[in-house]
């Protein structure tokens, strides 16, 4: 594990350009509590840790970004062909090998009303991967019955560990455990963050019975994996559109079980969303996970079955 922690810290610095890795790598003394990384042209570096925004190399005497900085970065992150990315570019990020992703910004390039490439990039935002293998052994409890899995959502502000917790989640499902039969599940990892996929292998640990799409839309990735490798499990990241809500629905008619999750303050924020809210109220889930930053990332606030009865509050 300690080697495979090293192996990811090695990654991110070796993509950083050399003036900006030199400073991430005097202020960050813990990798762990790295999360993201702010690089701008002619802005000051950012970094994001523990849920906490610092400049560097500090406040008073920040590091301006240079346009060689993103230069740099970019050559090293696509090893210097663009043209080979552009795929990738034009859903804005590139997932790189240990399964970190970057956003990217700049001059987006249209062509017959659909994004292209993108252009004069000219920010960069790097999303460290993290797994926390047993981050979800709490949870595990409360969405199980019978051996097998509820039909479950993760409500979730931004930067509250939940795609971290799903991942877990994948991994326990697909390899079982005392509270569930281990079982086949399908990912559909549409910005790569799930599985981290790298020239198609998947870089986070998502269990031996687990079937990955990635890069592909939610919507059509579901239907998908139901046609073609039978899951008993569907797990999905951020649902939002009618598209990937019918979907679920679609599913959950098939006899797969479901793991989503959703940008949402609360219970009540999420029951008020288009579609989604229309799926609440006629109990489609059956356990609704709530996570928050008070006691620190991926840590459960509350739990609800399907009636809105609290099972669990932290």
């Amino acid at each position: 594990m300690e080697m495979e922690r090293q192996n990811k810290k090695m990654q991110v610095w070796n993509m950083l350009a050399e003036k900006i890795r030199k400073l991430v790598e005097e202020s960050v003394s813990n990798p762990e509590e790295l999360q993201e990384i702010r690089i701008r042209t002619g802005q000051p570096l950012l970094i994001q840790m523990k849920g906490q925004e610092r400049v560097l190399p500090d406040p008073v005497h920040p590091y301006l970004v240079t346009k060689e900085d993103i230069g740099e970065t970019m050559g090293y992150i696509c090893h210097y062909s663009l043209y080979a990315y552009e795929n990738e570019l034009k859903q804005g990020f590139i997932t790189v090998e240990g399964g970190h992703r970057v956003g990217v910004a700049g001059k987006v390039i249209i062509e017959n009303e659909k994004v292209k490439n993108i252009q004069y990039i000219s920010s960069l935002n790097v999303r460290i991967s993290h797994e926390v293998l047993g981050c979800a052994d709490a949870l595990i409890p409360y969405i199980t019955e019978n051996k097998q899995i509820c039909h479950t959502l993760i409500i979730s502000p931004p930067c509250c560990g939940k795609t971290t917790l799903i991942r877990d989640l994948i991994r326990q499902i697909s390899d079982g455990n005392e509270y569930i039969k281990g079982c086949s599940v399908g990912v559909v990892d549409e910005r790569s963050e799930l599985g981290g996929c790298y020239l198609g292998i998947a870089q986070n640990h998502l269990g031996t019975r687990t079937d990955i799409l990635d890069c592909c839309p939610k919507a059509e990735g579901m239907i998908m994996l139901i046609r073609s490798m039978a899951p008993r499990v569907i797990a999905v990241d951020e649902i939002g559109t009618s598209e990937d809500i019918h979907a679920i629905e679609y599913a959950m008619q098939c006899g797969c079980r479901l793991i989503a999750s959703v940008h949402s303050l609360d219970m009540d924020e999420a029951s008020k969303k288009p579609i989604l809210g229309d799926l609440i109220r006629r109990r489609m889930f059956q356990r609704y996970v709530v996570l928050g930053q008070d006691h620190g990332p991926g840590k459960i606030r509350e739990i609800y079955d399907e009636r809105g009865r609290v099972l669990c509050r932290n």
